[in-house]
């Protein structure tokens, strides 16, 4: 097992709790019409405080923009690492911080007091940082990254991204290991996109016994946001094409979430101290796992 019980336990139940939080939230951010003259059933993406929506009418290879931005993030991270500019990588992860958690919080309260509340747990978060606050904020962190893209995908454009995402993982952590140096770079800044948890290894001279070095467990941040960007474009089609109400959809899709923390609870359990795994291709097997069982269900 890669992390003691306890530890993987805490993160299995943090990131569900954001797959659960994430879709409950985008369930209720957008909205449900019906054009009276054919009876479309059609949703709508709210404006949000970064303005409005984009309207995307085909959605088939509108994956591409999202894995160019994935590529052109992960160069600037890597061009920060190689100059040491930390302090950029601060300011950049702030704003983005900021954005995303007012972005979740505007779905329940009023815009201002989403922007303020959301403006005070980035400042906490990147310069006075905390457990508590810092994977309390990841929960939110990732629902305003799925709003955002959301109206750029459907279950094929989702599925795809999964697929090429995942084959990316692979390599950046078994082939370049770049992400592996991003995630050290990350942690070691006390600034990093995803669950972290610290906790006292064992003492090398008596395994049995804990109060060794401080260790790290992590989950990066992309490992949350696709599972769950993939389960609300599953949850609008159970809308839009097998006509679920909204409670219904949003109950059949939380079975993805259900079968994405079985994948990650089987990685966390045959992975090994000290090593890094991509877990994308085990997210990404438990979202497809997940979709056919939704499938399944809707057939009968």
């Amino acid at each position: 097992m890669k992390h003691t019980p306890s530890v993987t336990l805490m993160l299995l139940g943090l990131f569900f709790l954001t797959q659960l939080v994430g879709l409950g939230t985008v369930n209720k951010y957008i909205q449900i019409t019906t054009v009276p003259e054919t009876g479309e059933v059609v949703i709508e993406h709210a404006d949000t405080i970064l303005g409005p929506q984009p309207v995307v009418e085909e959605k088939s290879f509108s994956f591409v923009p999202i894995v160019i931005a994935v590529l052109i993030g992960t160069g600037i991270l890597l061009l920060l690492i190689r100059f040491g500019l930390g302090k950029f990588w601060k300011a950049w992860f702030f704003l983005g911080v900021w954005a995303t958690l007012a972005l979740s919080f505007e779905v329940y309260i009023p815009q201002l007091i989403a922007a303020v509340l959301g403006l005070v747990l980035a400042l906490i978060k990147v310069f006075k940082p905390n457990a508590f606050v810092h994977n309390f904020t990841e929960i939110f962190i990732y629902t305003g990254i799925a709003i955002i893209v959301l109206p750029f995908l459907n279950v094929l454009s989702a599925s795809v991204l999964l697929i090429l995402i995942s084959l990316y993982d692979m390599y950046a952590v078994w082939k370049s290991k770049h992400m592996v140096k991003m995630a050290k770079f990350q942690t070691d800044s006390k600034v990093f996109a995803g669950l972290m948890l610290r906790y006292k290894g064992k003492v090398k001279e008596s395994p049995e016994k804990k109060g060794g070095p401080l260790k790290s467990a992590i989950l990066g941040g992309g490992d949350m946001a696709f599972p769950l960007m993939f389960s609300a474009a599953v949850m609008e089609d159970l809308i839009l094409n097998q006509g679920l109400a909204k409670s219904a959809a949003f109950l059949e899709s939380l079975i993805i979430s259900v079968l994405v923390t079985v994948a990650l609870a089987f990685l966390f359990w045959k992975g090994q101290k000290n090593k890094f795994y991509p877990a994308m291709p085990f997210l990404s097997a438990g979202c497809f796992v997940g979709l056919g069982i939704v499938w399944l269900i809707n057939l009968a």
